[in-house]
């Protein structure tokens, strides 16, 4: 109000700089305000799940553009009985070895699981991450169910997102020595911007545990169950052999892929070619997993004197394999769900 009283009242001698720092203040608030609204609305979970189809939507448009349908469709086209058997087998060999990961880590926290159980759930977690945007709302799933039949969400959901982030760091672990042995042409690219995202992600989280007081109370908090959820040296050697198990068995479906497509590459280079499609995969913005997976196919493809077109082949006939592979299970361990919990209720 006082703002305000001072922009309406009559000018008068000697005023002049009163006046035009209240305007200032004035549009200050405002500014604020709207920075406010709009991080309110950027907050939303549903407007995070569409920035991040959208962009992925935008990736798939662009790689359109440059190189067309094709490549696309021969993935697609691609597709044949003994590729398919090869890839449910990796894919069953993988789903076992990240569903143990998680009920070690999970049985460490007091929340712990059968490991048939664990692996109806993880093959429904990657089939829901697979058809909708963002690649994580099957985790959050997974970890909101485990803790409701546990009685403890919390700590469901610190053993989900440890053992998500334990893969992360093994499967960065095995690219940079991929990347650094057998991957030349793209080394000198991704080992430095590997470099520079663990560099700034600490020095971010640094930063704000260094000015918030509550921030630095929450991070000791989760470091303790960091510790709690690989203390022990024995859970953590199983843990991390399960997440290169899981990376072997990707990569393995990936070269399938790229030798179904008729992409003639060394078994040596395939390997660095498909560590480069698994980060990729792995970020968050994507459109039900298709997006930078494709894009980043087609540019390490073409690096390494491949062609687009084949890695974009490649990576498609993968996406497709995924989905294969996760809906049967994933439709099982639902029905297998319900069945349960009406059991449980009666």
């Amino acid at each position: 109000m006082a703002a305000m009283t001072v922009r309406l009242s009559p000018p008068h001698e000697g005023t002049a700089a009163p006046e035009g720092t209240a305007t200032l203040r004035v549009r200050e608030v405002l500014r604020l305000r709207e920075v406010l609204r709009l991080r309110t609305v950027l907050g939303r979970p549903w407007v995070r799940a569409a920035v991040r189809a959208l962009v992925g939507a935008v990736v798939l448009v662009a790689i359109v553009a440059r190189v067309g349908t094709g490549p696309f469709l021969h993935g697609l086209l691609s597709l044949d009985g003994p590729t398919v058997v090869a890839a449910l087998a990796l894919t069953a060999v993988a789903t076992g070895a990240a569903a143990w990961r998680w009920r070690l880590i999970a049985g460490r926290l007091g929340v712990g699981l059968r490991w048939s159980t664990a692996v109806g759930m993880y093959y429904r977690s990657q089939f829901v991450n697979t058809v909708l945007p963002g690649g994580v709302v099957g985790d959050v799933q997974r970890a909101v169910d485990h803790g409701r039949s546990a009685e403890r969400v919390g700590p469901a959901a610190r053993a989900v997102a440890l053992e998500r982030l334990l893969g992360q760091a093994v499967q960065v672990a095995i690219a940079v020595v991929v990347l650094g042995v057998f991957g030349m042409e793209f080394a000198g690219v991704l080992l430095p911007l590997l470099g520079v995202a663990v560099v700034a992600g600490v020095a971010g989280v640094a930063g704000v545990a260094l000015a918030s007081r509550r921030v630095r109370r929450a991070l000791t908090h989760e470091l303790g169950e960091v510790r709690a959820g690989l203390g022990s040296v024995g859970v953590f050697v199983q843990a991390v052999v399960a997440s290169v198990l899981v990376c072997a068995c990707h990569l393995a479906t990936f070269a399938i892929a790229a030798a179904a497509v008729g992409a003639h590459v060394p078994p040596l280079r395939v390997l660095a070619l498909g560590i480069v499609v698994l980060l990729a995969a792995s970020i968050p913005v994507n459109l039900g997993g298709w997006g930078p997976r494709e894009g980043a196919a087609g540019w390490a493809f073409a690096m390494a004197g491949f062609g687009a077109a084949a890695g974009i082949s490649a990576a498609t006939l993968y996406g497709v394999l995924a989905f294969v592979c996760f809906a049967p299970a994933a439709l099982i361990a639902q029905s297998t769900l319900v069945v349960r919990r009406r059991r449980m209720r009666s």
